[in-house]
C-alpha cells in the first residue's frame, strides 16, 4: 500500500522573532517542497504551521500519511493526546489555539502516523526542511502571523 510522507521543520530567529517553516511532501516519485517566512512568530508556531500547511496541500485522503518532525512539542502533543484534552478545556492557558484548531481539521481527514526524528542529525529530508525554514525566516518574503501578533500585544 502506498503512503504519503510528510517531513516538516520550523525555525525562528529569536523567540519571538522572524520565523519560517519548511515542508516536503513525497508520494511515489512525486516530491513537493513548501516554505513560508513570517516577520514575527515563535519556533513552536512554525513547527506546527509546517504540519498544517503540508497536510492542507494533500488532495487525496485515500492513502495513509506519515508525518516526520523533529519537534517534540508537535509529536508529543498529538501522539500523547494532549491536544484533545486542550480542546475539552478550550485551550485554557495553552498557546497556538488557532493552529491546533487548524491542525484538527486535517487530523480527522487522514489516517495519520507521527514519527519523531532527531534534528540536525543528518536525516536528508529533515535537513532540507530546516534549510527551507531558515531561508524563509531570514530572507522572506515575510508574511504577517496576525494571530500571534495580536495575541502577543
Amino acid at each position: 500500500m502506498s503512503e504519503i510522507k510528510v517531513y516538516t521543520d520550523g525555525s525562528s530567529r529569536g523567540n519571538p522573532g522572524p520565523g519560517g517553516y519548511g515542508a516536503i511532501l513525497i508520494f511515489g516519485n512525486q516530491r513537493k517542497e513548501l516554505s513560508e517566512g513570517f516577520r514575527k512568530t515563535t519556533n513552536n508556531r512554525m513547527e506546527l504551521l509546517a504540519v498544517c500547511a503540508a497536510l492542507e496541500k494533500i488532495k487525496s485522503d485515500k492513502y495513509p500519511v506519515t508525518v516526520y518532525s523533529d519537534s517534540k512539542y508537535v509529536i508529543d502533543s498529538i501522539t500523547k493526546g494532549w491536544v484533545f484534552g486542550w480542546v475539552k478545556k478550550d485551550f485554557k492557558d495553552k498557546k497556538n489555539k488557532d493552529l491546533w484548531l487548524r491542525y484538527l481539521k486535517s487530523h480527522s481527514r487522514f489516517k495519520l502516523k507521527f514519527v519523531w526524528v532527531k534534528g540536525h542529525a543528518g536525516h536528508a529530508e529533515n535537513e532540507r526542511c530546516d534549510d527551507l525554514a531558515v531561508q524563509a525566516a531570514l530572507q522572506g518574503p515575510h508574511s504577517i502571523d496576525a494571530f500571534f501578533e495580536k495575541e502577543a500585544n
